[in-house]
């Protein structure tokens, strides 16, 4: 796609599901090496989980990385009650700064930034936020903070946007270009959020149907 499609546009929820049922894994319990890290933590370490596909091929992706450089996790599944705090919380700041919006521009602006919650791809456990790390584990400059809002980052946070430094660009370009030979498909608003298997990531592939659809952890 070359134009930006929001999470919000009608193409993304046309796309079918049929659900694969394959199987919800732990970053953490798995021999991949992957960096987790703590940011997103919740009780029941839900957010270090992703579909076993998923998982696999950020281990492919790592795997493609310069030598020195390592994926940092952040954060993978989301429950779908959490799902829906966070975009009904953007949401209603996005429309108390803007009260002249109708429910659909309120709609399409907060889905730059957190997915309607009926078609999540972090609650079908097919997307994950990350960023790169050196060997040392320190997280590299990439623009902006992981989960900077349009708003907070003047749209520095937009995969393209050209008012970041140059190291940061580069950086972008390298964790951009592991996750895309891995089969992973990127959101183009937010630079940290990549996905595999799920209704965006099909609309973006033509691959026609998702394989994994909004579920429960358990």
């Amino acid at each position: 796609m070359s134009e930006i499609v929001l999470m919000s546009d009608p193409r993304v929820a046309a796309v079918p599901v049929r659900e694969c049922r394959e199987r919800l894994v732990s970053v953490r319990h798995h021999p991949s090496a992957l960096l987790v890290d703590a940011r997103r933590q919740d009780p029941d370490g839900a957010y270090a989980y992703l579909r076993e596909g998923v998982l696999e091929r950020l281990v492919e992706a790592q795997a493609l990385l310069p030598g020195g450089l390592r994926l940092l996790f952040v954060e993978g599944y989301r429950p779908p009650a959490l799902q829906r705090r966070y975009f009904e919380e953007y949401a209603g700041r996005l429309r108390a700064a803007h009260p002249d919006w109708s429910a659909e521009q309120v709609r399409s602006a907060a889905s730059r930034y957190v997915s309607p919650p009926e078609i999540a791809p972090h609650s079908a456990g097919a997307a994950v936020d990350l960023t790169l790390a050196d060997a040392d584990g320190r997280e590299l400059d990439l623009g902006t903070r992981v989960n900077a809002d349009p708003e907070e980052s003047a749209g520095a946070c937009y995969t393209a946007a050209d008012t970041i430094g140059a190291r940061a660009r580069e950086n972008r370009e390298v964790l951009g270009a592991a996750l895309t030979a891995a089969g992973l498909v990127n959101y183009p608003t937010e630079w940290w959020h990549w996905s595999f298997g799920d209704r965006y990531w099909a609309l973006a592939t033509g691959a026609g149907t998702a394989c994994y659809g909004p579920r429960d952890l358990g």
